[in-house]
C-alpha cells in the first residue's frame, strides 16, 4: 500500500512540474510572437553618416532642413587657419512623402553642382523577426560650373549612384551598415578613368550617451589604379531636440555620393583632412 502511495504522488509531481514547464514555454513564445513584429528604430541619430545617407527616412509630412560645411585642408597651414579661410557649403531640403519614402534635392557650391534623390525604405529590423533593415537610394547630380575648355553638354555633366544600404542595430549603442554602390560618370577627367564605378561602403555608430554619439564611414572603390583615394570620415553626432548636430573629419570635400566615391583627392592618413558639419532642423509641415 505504502508503495503504490509513493508511485501515485511521483506521478502527481512530474504531472505537475510538466505542466508548469509547458507554461512556461508557452509564455515565452508569446511573448517572443508579440514582440517579433515590433520594428527597431533609431539605428542611427540622422540621415547622414559622414558624408553618406543612412538607412533612417523620417516620417510622412517631415521636411528636414540640412546645412553642411566642409572647410579647407587642416594641413594647410597656419595662414590658411587650417581650413577654416575656405569652405564649401551644401544647402538641402528632405521631404518624406510617406514613411519610407524620402525625396531630396541640395545645391553645392564646390563646381556648383545640384542634386537630387529618391530612397526608399525596403524592409524593418523587428525586434525577433528580420535582423537588418535595409534602404534603396538613387541619386542624380549635375555639375553646372563653367567649362569652356571642354565642348560640355547637358548629357555630358550628369552623374548618377545608386546605393542599397543595409543596416542592423545589434544594442542600444552599436549599429553598422553596409553600402554597395554603383557610380555612373557620362564624362570623367581622363580616358584611362572608367565612366562606372563599384564601390562598397562600411559606416558605423558608438553611442557613448544618450544624445551623443561616435561615428565613422569608409568606401572602398573596386578598380586598379583608380585616382585619388578612398573616402573616409569619422566624427560625432549630438542631437538635441529636433537638431541633429554632425561634427566630423574627412579626407572628402565633395558632399555627394556621386562625388565623394569616385573622386576624393586627399590621401587622410598625409593630413588632407578637412573639418566640417552637417546640421539638420525637423518639420513636420504635412499629415501623418
Amino acid at each position: 500500500m505504502m508503495k503504490a502511495y509513493k508511485i501515485i504522488t511521483t506521478i502527481l509531481i512530474l504531472f505537475i512540474s510538466l505542466e508548469s514547464n509547458a507554461q512556461d514555454m508557452l509564455e515565452q513564445l508569446k511573448t517572443q510572437s508579440d514582440t517579433a513584429s515590433i520594428p527597431v528604430f533609431g539605428t542611427f541619430k540622422g540621415t547622414r553618416i559622414i558624408n553618406g545617407q543612412s538607412i533612417e527616412t523620417r516620417g510622412k509630412g517631415t521636411l528636414d532642413v540640412l546645412i553642411s560645411h566642409r572647410f579647407g585642408k587642416i594641413n594647410s597651414g597656419g595662414y590658411n587657419l587650417f581650413g577654416l579661410d575656405d569652405s564649401s557649403v551644401r544647402l538641402g531640403l528632405d521631404y518624406s512623402v510617406t514613411d519610407g519614402i524620402t525625396i531630396g534635392f541640395g545645391r553645392n557650391s564646390l563646381n556648383k553642382v545640384y542634386d537630387g534623390f529618391i530612397k526608399g525604405r525596403l524592409t524593418h529590423q523587428k525586434v525577433n523577426g528580420f535582423p537588418v533593415s535595409a534602404t534603396w537610394l538613387s541619386d542624380i547630380s549635375i555639375n553646372t560650373l563653367k567649362k569652356p575648355e571642354l565642348p560640355m553638354t547637358f548629357k555630358r555633366r550628369l552623374r548618377y549612384v545608386h546605393q542599397l544600404l543595409i543596416a542592423r542595430k545589434f544594442n542600444s549603442a552599436l549599429s553598422l551598415q553596409l553600402m554597395p554602390s554603383f557610380v555612373h560618370r557620362n564624362l570623367v577627367a581622363t580616358a584611362s578613368e572608367p565612366n562606372n564605378l563599384f564601390a562598397l561602403g562600411i559606416g558605423g555608430k558608438v553611442a557613448v550617451s544618450k544624445r551623443v554619439s561616435l561615428t565613422g564611414e569608409y568606401y572602398y572603390r573596386f578598380g586598379d589604379d583608380l585616382p585619388g583615394y578612398n573616402s573616409l570620415g569619422i566624427g560625432v553626432d549630438i542631437e538635441t531636440g529636433g537638431h541633429v548636430f554632425q561634427l566630423h573629419f574627412t579626407n572628402s570635400s565633395e558632399m555627394t555620393p556621386s562625388g565623394f566615391i569616385p573622386s576624393t583627392q586627399g590621401d587622410f592618413f598625409d593630413g588632407d583632412i578637412h573639418f566640417g558639419f552637417n546640421i539638420s532642423r525637423v518639420f513636420q509641415i504635412g499629415g501623418k
